[in-house]
C-alpha cells in the first residue's frame, strides 16, 4: 500500500536493527483517512472469506481492526491483556510474550463472543516474532472458529513471524513488509497487497 509505505519512510522512526516507531500515524496518534484506507483494503483482500468476526490484541490492532471491520460490516472483537472487574464470564486465554515491552501476558476473549460458526480475520499492527497473532489464533481454536487469514499493516520480514504462521497454514497478507531496519534506514519488500 503506497501511502502507508511513503508514511513509515516519511514519519516512521528507526530506534535500532529491530525497532520502528510510527506512533504519528498508527501506534500513538492515529490518523483515521490511512487506517479507513487500511481497512478497506483488508476487506478487499479478505472479501470471499465470509468473515464474521475481526479479532486483534488491544492496543495498537484496534484502530485498523475496526476500520477493518466496518468495511466488512461485521463486529470486532479485542483480546485483552488485563482482566477486568466485569469480566466474569467464562474466558478463552493464551499467553503472548511480547518484543517491544519484552515481557508476557495473558490475553483472553469472553467465550460468548466468538464460537465454532465464525470464520475470523485476525488484524494487527505489526509482525515481528508472531507471537500475538498465534495467540490470537489459539483463542479462536479454543472457541471452533475458523481463522481464515492475518492482516499485518507492517511486517517486518527480518524476523521469524511470518514463517511462524505460515507453518501453522494461515494465510497473510501484509500491507508493508520492512526487509531491514539498519542505519536508521527503512527498506520494503514487495508487500502482499
Amino acid at each position: 500500500m503506497e501511502e502507508l509505505v511513503r508514511r513509515i519512510q516519511e514519519e516512521g522512526n528507526v530506534l535500532s536493527e529491530g525497532v520502528l516507531k510510527v506512533d504519528r500515524f498508527i501506534t500513538h496518534q492515529v490518523d483515521p483517512k490511512l487506517m479507513e484506507q487500511i481497512g478497506s483494503r483488508f476487506a478487499e483482500v479478505f472479501s470471499q472469506k465470509n468473515i464474521t468476526k475481526v479479532v486483534t490484541i488491544e492496543s495498537s490492532g484496534i484502530a485498523p481492526a475496526i476500520y477493518t471491520a466496518q468495511s466488512l460490516a461485521t463486529p470486532m472483537i479485542f483480546a485483552r491483556k488485563e482482566k477486568s472487574l466485569t469480566m466474569d464470564e467464562e474466558l478463552l486465554t493464551s499467553s503472548v510474550y511480547s518484543f517491544t515491552k519484552q515481557l508476557a501476558s495473558t490475553i483472553s476473549i469472553s467465550r460468548k463472543f466468538l464460537n465454532e460458526q465464525d470464520h475470523v480475520l485476525i488484524v494487527d499492527d505489526f509482525l515481528a516474532n508472531g507471537q500475538a497473532a498465534k495467540g490470537l489464533i489459539e483463542l479462536c481454536q479454543q472457541a471452533g472458529a475458523q481463522v481464515e487469514g492475518i492482516g499485518i499493516v507492517i511486517e517486518k520480514s527480518f524476523q521469524t513471524g511470518r514463517q511462524l504462521l505460515e507453518d501453522m497454514d494461515v494465510p497473510v497478507v501484509s500491507l508493508a513488509r520492512i526487509d531491514s531496519l539498519k542505519e536508521g534506514e527503512v527498506s520494503f519488500k514487495q508487500a502482499d497487497a
